[in-house]
């Protein structure tokens, strides 16, 4: 059995009746998410939007990277994007390690050191919100006074609350 044998089938189902909704592929509502690619986290359900609503950008902790500042450039210039959510939410491992945990992790796992990457591990998730959003607004490639806000999703009870306005 191959290691993706289920999804692959469970696609093979679902082409079965799959109808192209025809949707472009600007972001009709105009706005971009960043948040964690938790499992748990359901973007457009909690946020009360449909496919092709939104882009929704997932990282480790919801982290503001270089790569999603790039494609928030794409997404603002070419995909209809004019503000943006970073959603942090709670119960987040990110925030339960420090990088030198994952490094020590991965060296005794698999006996590779993995201090060239940086995992962005959160000591203060209130803090570390508030510097991502202050990196997608002084963005020298996004538009001054973009609406963007910082927010926790809550994992128990679905509650979104903007800590960050």
């Amino acid at each position: 059995m191959n290691a993706f044998d289920d999804v692959l089938a469970a696609n093979t189902d679902y082409q079965k009746t799959f109808v192209d909704p025809g949707l472009p592929g600007r972001a009709a509502k105009g706005l971009a998410v960043v948040t964690c690619m938790d499992s748990r986290i359901d973007p457009l359900g909690m946020l009360g939007l449909s496919p092709g609503d939104a882009k929704i950008l997932r990282t480790a902790g919801a982290r503001v990277t270089d790569d999603v500042l790039r494609s928030l450039v794409l997404a603002h210039y070419l995909l209809g994007v004019d503000r943006v959510m970073v959603l942090a939410h709670t119960d987040c491992g990110m925030a339960k390690a420090r990088d030198e945990d994952v490094h020590a992790a991965v060296q005794q796992q698999a006996g590779i050191d993995s201090r060239s990457l940086d995992f962005r591990t959160i000591s203060d998730q209130e803090a570390t919100l508030r510097h991502d959003v202050q990196r997608v607004r002084s963005s020298p490639y996004l538009p001054k006074g973009m609406p963007v806000v910082g927010g926790v999703y809550d994992v128990r009870s679905g509650a979104v609350t903007v800590t960050v306005p």
